[in-house]
């Protein structure tokens, strides 16, 4: 006779419960940009975040006191474009100032859009800064006031990123049209930073442009952990002392040279013995003291007891040839 069986439910109900909920939340493919294999971490972009922070404050002080009006320059964001991208973001006319980023290679670019620039101008000058101000390249006063301007807010850059890399940044050019701007290639990764800028009631927006081929290394170093407790800061003193104290009793090979003569093939191949050679060393001029064909000291002939000396004296000066 057959038993009719009721159906076996699933020993367990709640694992296939959740499998379905993750199958249903299973994320979408992301597609890969070839053009940024590289990508700022976050905690690159936090130590960044924290350098422009502190830009942002001390632009705020120069726009201020400058200008003579309430200003506020705030940190907008900080991303990583193609240099094409970037210039494609900007408007077709704006005040662009070109800067070196020495020790990093490559150029930099601090951008002001063009009002904002004339708005600057004018209250430099003793106007009123209006918000409606003329779309036009600067005129030679106007520049040179622009220029001290842009300096100072480079120093404060420099000031602010003091704790990532030493920059020395110098202007190198001024463009008003970001298509003839050459700072790097078009597929150049660069790291722009955006700053909201309110000068009265008017709102613009600021622009920096950093080579990250450059800024990485110094990320990576400004990232790496520092001594944890005095006693590794210690242990690292003692260490560079001792290393300072090791070099200085390694020993060198010093020679005592004549200045050097040339002589042309002829003559060293016709050299028999008893010949004498006219050197270039004048007879009054003391002889030079070398270290790897670096001289440092000078001295004259001498002896002492069985063997030649040295005795070291003064430099003299240059002759005249």
């Amino acid at each position: 006779m057959n038993v009719p069986t009721a159906p076996v439910a699933s020993a367990r109900p709640d694992a296939d419960q959740a499998r379905g909920r993750r199958r249903v939340r299973t994320a979408d493919p992301v597609p890969y940009d070839f053009r940024r294999p590289i990508q700022l971490s976050r905690e690159h972009s936090r130590i960044l975040q924290i350098g422009f922070d502190g830009f942002a404050r001390q632009a705020t002080t120069v726009f201020t006191s400058a200008l003579r009006s309430v200003c506020q320059v705030s940190l907008s964001s900080i991303v990583q474009r193609s240099y094409s991208e970037y210039v494609d973001s900007l408007d077709t006319s704006t005040y662009l100032t070109m800067f070196s980023v020495d020790p990093m290679p490559g150029r930099g670019v601090l951008e002001i859009p063009l009002a904002a620039t004339m708005s600057c101008v004018d209250h430099m000058l003793g106007g009123p800064g209006a918000t409606l101000q003329p779309q036009r390249p600067l005129t030679e006063i106007e520049g040179g006031v622009v220029r001290g301007f842009v300096e100072r807010l480079l120093g404060e850059m420099r000031y602010s990123l003091a704790e990532i890399v030493a920059l020395e940044p110098a202007v190198t050019g001024i463009e008003y049209s970001p298509q003839f701007a050459q700072v790097a290639g078009a597929a150049d990764v660069m790291v722009v930073v955006t700053f909201e800028l309110r000068i009265d009631d008017s709102s613009h927006r600021m622009t920096i442009c950093l080579p990250y081929s450059g800024l990485l290394p110094q990320l990576v170093n400004a990232a790496a952990p520092s001594p944890v407790s005095d006693r590794e800061r210690a242990q690292r003193a003692v260490a560079a002392e001792l290393l300072h104290r090791q070099f200085e009793q390694v020993p060198v090979e010093v020679a005592v040279r004549f200045r050097p003569t040339s002589l042309g093939p002829g003559a060293l191949t016709d050299l028999r013995e008893g010949d004498v050679l006219r050197l270039s060393h004048p007879s009054s001029a003391p002889l030079d003291v070398t270290v790897e064909d670096t001289t440092f000291a000078h001295a004259t002939a001498g002896a002492r007891g069985p063997r030649l000396a040295a005795l070291i004296v003064g430099t003299p000066p240059k002759e005249t040839p």
